[in-house]
């Protein structure tokens, strides 16, 4: 296997960082895109979103979500399942949302990387 395979293979490290913040969210708290790259000091929502989308299906995905608190679409079931079985705080979902799916309660829910994260760096 050549070196240019080897790399091709790699994790990119932005990836893996952005990994390692989603498997220290504590069970039943979640942190926004923008709040995981605020914690790294580098990149933005949208650089998170993409680790999420490309890399995200052996963490606990569900915990990095959107700031309004909707749910990941096209994986809301999946998400509502892993909420409900943590405890997540959800609130109820308005009249006027499609599939009346509720929200993560941003206010009860966002995780801000304290003491615990410490451990980890």
């Amino acid at each position: 296997m050549s070196e240019e395979s080897l790399s091709a293979d790699a994790l990119p490290e932005y990836a893996e960082r952005v990994l390692e913040v989603a498997e220290m969210i504590p069970p039943g708290r979640v942190m926004t895109y923008g709040d995981v790259a605020e914690w790294l000091e580098e990149g933005g929502p949208r650089q998170v979103g993409r680790v999420m989308a490309l890399y995200g299906g052996a963490v606990p995905w569900w915990r990095v979500i959107r700031a309004d608190g909707v749910l990941l679409p096209g994986h809301e079931l999946d998400a509502l399942g892993h909420y409900r079985a943590e405890g997540t705080p959800l609130r109820q979902a308005s009249r006027t949302s499609e599939g009346h799916v509720p929200r993560v309660d941003m206010k009860r829910a966002r995780w801000d990387g304290g003491e615990r994260a410490l451990d980890h760096i």
